[in-house]
């Protein structure tokens, strides 16, 4: 029986390294990309276009999206597809509930998750 690190031993890493570098990218622009000056809290474009009236939320879904569906061509399996869709619904929903949704799109950091289950299925350090 093979142990679990061969089973993974079919994944080109480095083939992939280019294409989860430019998801990295674009999960920090949406999740973290500003700092806030004197603090360690960090804020990105998802929640200020999130502001944007009627279709900020449906936008940060649409830019959210691309994350997994680069994860799906990459082969990503469907179960860990699965969960990543499920962080980006929840933020688009919870998201777009006026002023408590926009708080917790400050905090819920749903790009930021899915790089790290993008990463850790192809265990890729940080």
């Amino acid at each position: 029986m093979p142990n679990s690190s061969s089973r993974f031993s079919h994944i080109d890493r480095s083939a992939h390294a280019p294409t989860i570098k430019r998801l990295r990218q674009l999960s920090r622009l949406l999740d973290k990309v500003i700092t806030i000056p004197g603090t360690p809290i960090a804020i990105g474009l998802d929640p200020i276009i999130g502001f944007i009236p009627i279709g900020g939320d449906f936008l940060g879904f649409v830019l959210s999206s691309y994350i997994i569906l680069e994860a799906a061509r990459l082969g990503v399996p469907k179960a860990i597809l699965s969960k990543m869709v499920l962080n980006i619904v929840i933020d688009s929903l919870v998201g777009s509930i006026p002023i408590a949704g926009d708080l917790f799109d400050f905090a819920w950091t749903a790009n930021e998750y899915n790089l790290k289950l993008l990463e850790e299925y192809f265990k890729l350090p940080r």
